[in-house]
């Protein structure tokens, strides 16, 4: 009954407010007491209630009193422009990869395959092994952890000539995600206000991470088949370049491979100039037709800083990665990555390494090997009868994604736009340029969405050019 009497009073007080101007007197608790036949304990429950509701506010010594309303105050962020100055890099805000979209849309858009993708049971299963162990509570070496680094290293050596000396353990850095990788390379190895050879399209992150670092990027045009080793070399001889930011295997996001004959001529390029070849092997795991064959692995002087996620094909929510670079340049990566972040949670490492060396892990390769197969070209089938004027000029070797040209002078953002408001959530192709897009392009993820809804997304896609 106490809580029938209080709720009442609250009532009655709430109504009395409506009408009672900003400032007006509440009725004293002994007022109200007679008024609803309810006790001290009661009335005093009711206008706690009233307080937290910031209906009205208690003065010691005065009574209890209407709250006045205030206006609410615009905040002016203005000083801010000047604090801040001119941003440091190209990209405002989150890249449509990145956005969040409705749960019932067809979600092209996305960096990361679909969670039934993923080796879930090793994953889950490896988490709870490793919450069992010191590093749930430790810090681990800011190099990483022994086993992980070793596992890394084993990794790239087993592509190594019989005539190159393979990296050690010690060679390998490990990080948390690439993205973070990127930036500490481009700060240590490159270095603010110096030329970035990078190739034209690439990952749309390590453009991001080359201009916060504030390096000077110089496109180089990049095709189905890679970069030209001669543009390449003319590049460096023009610019005086430190080094060259490539993805030579499964390329995001064209999905290009280079072929067999161009990785050693821009690797002989880089030694000419005495320079570094940043190699981004993000899609390792990924490989659909044939194998990735890192240009790290034939390098045994300090030449190519390589780079290798587990991110896409472990977990997303495990961002381990590593960097297995060479003599001084691994010292100053090491050195940025300790200011940056100063070591890499143990747990997640203990997590990763578990899973890469459970027995199931191949299995688990050659089964999602099957599944990109299937939905890359299940996807291609379907544009190809939905929206064939949405042109794939590279049937990607690995991957997420297919990199399709729309027809000359598309509006783009328009088609994006247009596809989103029907429900397909597609990026548009100008993020992946660090200058000028050489024409009009989109980049479709086919790992991520739902493959029984391939055919209709191509239909959407097809409807909104033949509008356009």
């Amino acid at each position: 009954m106490g809580h029938d009497s209080s709720e009442r009073i609250v009532q009655g007080v709430r109504a009395w407010i409506s009408t009672a101007a900003p400032g007006a007197r509440v009725p004293s608790n002994r007022a109200l007491m007679a008024e609803y036949g309810a006790s001290p304990v009661t009335v005093q429950k009711a206008m706690s209630r009233l307080v937290r509701l910031g209906l009205v506010e208690s003065r010691p010594g005065a009574g209890t009193f209407v709250r006045a309303q205030r206006a609410p105050r615009v905040a002016d962020y203005g000083w801010q422009t000047s604090a801040l100055g001119a941003p440091p890099a190209r990209l405002a805000g989150l890249t449509s990869t990145q956005r969040t979209i409705a749960p019932d849309a067809i979600g092209m858009h996305s960096g990361y395959p679909a969670v039934d993708l993923l080796p879930e049971r090793l994953v889950r299963q490896a988490i709870t092994r490793a919450a069992r162990t010191s590093s749930a509570l430790t810090r681990s070496p800011a190099a990483g952890l022994p086993e992980l680094q070793a596992w890394f290293a084993a990794e790239l050596a087993a592509s190594a000539p019989a005539d190159v000396t393979p990296a050690s353990a010690r060679d390998a850095l490990v990080i948390a995600g690439s993205q973070s990788g990127l930036s500490s390379i481009f700060r240590a190895v490159v270095g603010a206000g110096q030329p970035l050879l990078i190739e034209s399209p690439t990952y749309w992150g390590a453009l991001l991470a080359a201009e916060q670092a504030g390096v000077v990027l110089v496109p180089i045009p990049s095709g189905p088949h890679g970069p030209d080793p001669d543009a390449v070399e003319r590049a460096f001889a023009e610019t005086g370049a430190r080094a060259f930011y490539a993805q030579p295997t499964f390329a995001n996001p064209t999905g290009a491979r280079w072929p067999a004959a161009t990785g050693p001529a821009v690797l002989e390029s880089v030694r000419r100039h005495g320079a570094f070849l940043i190699e981004d092997d993000w899609a390792h795991d990924l490989a659909i037709d044939g194998e990735s064959r890192p240009l790290a692995a034939s390098d045994d002087d300090g030449h190519v800083v390589y780079l290798r996620s587990l991110t896409k094909s472990v977990s997303p929510a495990l961002r381990i990665a590593a960097v297995i670079a060479r003599g001084p340049a691994r010292e100053r990566i090491l050195a940025d990555r300790g200011a940056e972040s100063m070591y890499v949670s143990g747990l997640l490492q203990a997590a990763a390494l578990d899973v890469v060396t459970q027995p199931a892990w191949a299995t688990h390769l050659r089964g999602f090997r099957e599944q990109l197969r299937a939905r890359r070209d299940l996807l291609l089938s379907s544009l190809a009868e939905h929206a064939p004027a949405a042109a794939v000029e590279t049937v990607p070797a690995g991957g997420l994604n297919l990199w399709a040209r729309l027809p000359d002078g598309t509006d783009v953002d328009a088609v994006v736009r247009r596809c989103e408001s029907r429900g397909l959530v597609i990026s548009p192709g100008a993020e992946w340029f660090p200058a000028e897009p050489s024409g009009e392009y989109v980049r479709l993820n086919y790992a991520n969405a739902d493959p029984s809804r391939f055919a209709e997304a191509a239909g959407i896609l097809g409807a909104v050019l033949a509008a356009s």
